[in-house]
């Protein structure tokens, strides 16, 4: 199973602006008409219920949604970029891929569609930049460039019943003869590498089932895969505890199993259990069912024993399951789920508002400013007349101020994004 990926999204750039006039007989100056840059495209997840793996991200793990269309003449703004949305698991958690990475949004319900990378904004035509004073600018934007995300994905299954126990408890037995799943069956340990999930019917009444890999010592540590396997118990809400009675000491591998559930996380230990000695058809361990049903009394536990190569005793095991679920009250389902589902603020971009700063290089000045940089890479640097524009402008929004506050003067230079120039 392909529950844990890495992958990159991109949302797309924005268009560019046009810079254009109006060119009708008897108007040689008809004025500005250069459109708008379309939008890029913007990324989403969401929830499909269909799959149940992580496949489709292991040999694809570069997402990019479409590029904004440039402006043109005549106020025709760009095309709007292509949206992608990306369908994963219910249970998929997103995180940032990072050395300290960080929860992002956990998608366990099949109605969630969430916006992760913004597309970057279309570039304004020179038609926005017309005023009174100036009637055929010459100025207009760069689009703004989408987002890099670097995520990844964590799939945990979503499940009523989680079938745990040791290896080679015959966890995979009862699943095939309670479902119509078919998993590998030997008999020799760690046969299942990786979580089934199956449905349990029962008259008007279904629930999902899935076998959790065997559990070692010190899973808790990743010892044989077990934070892989741990991942997967977190979001079952009923725990059926298959227990070998062949084997030396049951109550002892029980007690094991329950403390790396603990060690793990306290909430696993809290989870309901229903449990049950497996292999009862085996003469060995029907002789010692006394034995075994005193030594687990004694530890509050009352014990089903079935035979999972028989199903003796296994239709006892689904009722018994089927009432633990709903013991489980509606208001602790809720409770449940919203202590699970971590409410956290998605990523997005960072926001248009424009912070001008001027960072000063020895004789050098450097303005950091999103809007005027998105001008200054689309100036024609050769034409007087659009640098004149590009300093009123300047001056309008305040970094003229800014520099002259900052003690440029005659001779310094001045770099804004692709644009540098000597200060007069």
């Amino acid at each position: 199973m392909i529950d844990k990926v890495i992958i990159n999204i991109k949302s797309g750039n924005g268009g560019n602006g046009a810079k254009s006039g109006r060119h009708e007989k008897f108007m040689p100056r008809g004025g500005p008409d250069g459109g708008d840059g379309g939008d890029g495209g913007n990324v989403y997840f969401y929830v499909e219920k269909n799959i149940n793996t992580l496949l489709n991200f292991k040999y694809n793990i570069l997402f990019s949604a479409g590029n904004g269309g440039y402006g043109k003449g005549s106020l025709k703004k760009g095309k709007k970029g292509r949206d992608i949305s990306l369908a994963i698991p219910e249970g998929t958690q997103i995180w940032t891929d990072s050395n300290d990475p960080k929860l992002l949004y956990d998608m366990n319900t099949q109605e969630e569609k969430v916006l992760f990378a913004r597309g970057g904004k279309g570039g304004r035509g020179n038609a926005s930049f017309a005023t009174s004073t100036n009637q055929y600018p010459l100025l207009f934007e760069e689009g703004e460039q989408g987002e890099k995300l670097s995520l990844r994905l964590e799939l945990k299954l979503l499940a009523d019943v989680g079938i745990i126990g040791a290896p080679n408890a015959g966890k995979s037995s009862l699943l095939s003869v309670v479902t119509s799943a078919q998993p590998k069956i030997a008999n020799y340990p760690f046969t299942t590498l990786e979580p089934i999930l199956g449905v349990v019917e029962s008259y008007a009444a279904s629930l999902v089932m899935v076998d959790i890999p065997g559990l070692v010592e010190d899973a808790h540590k990743g010892v044989g895969l077990g934070h892989d396997f741990l991942r997967h118990i977190e979001r079952t809400r009923v725990l059926i505890h298959l227990i070998d009675g062949s084997s030396e000491d049951p109550m002892s591998v029980y007690l094991r199993i329950n403390n790396e559930l603990k060690l793990f996380s306290k909430d696993l230990q809290d989870k309901p259990q229903v449990v049950v000695i497996n292999k009862i058809d085996i003469p060995e361990v029907k002789c010692k069912r006394n034995e075994l049903l005193s030594a687990f009394s004694s530890n509050g536990i009352n014990p089903l024993f079935i035979s999972a190569a028989t199903t003796e005793g296994v239709g006892a095991l689904i009722g018994r399951a089927f009432s633990a679920l709903g013991e489980l009250s509606k208001e602790a389902r809720l409770c449940e789920q919203s202590q699970e589902r971590v409410q956290v603020p998605v990523i997005k971009p960072a926001p248009s508002a424009n912070r001008e700063q001027i960072i000063k290089d020895g004789d050098d000045f450097i303005v950091t400013s999103r809007r005027a940089s998105r001008i200054a890479s689309m100036i024609d640097d050769t034409d007087w007349n659009a640098r004149i524009q590009f300093y009123g402008y300047l001056r309008h929004i305040g970094i003229v101020k800014a520099l002259e506050e900052a003690g440029i003067s005659s001779g310094d230079i001045v770099r804004i994004g692709k644009l540098e120039w000597e200060w007069e």
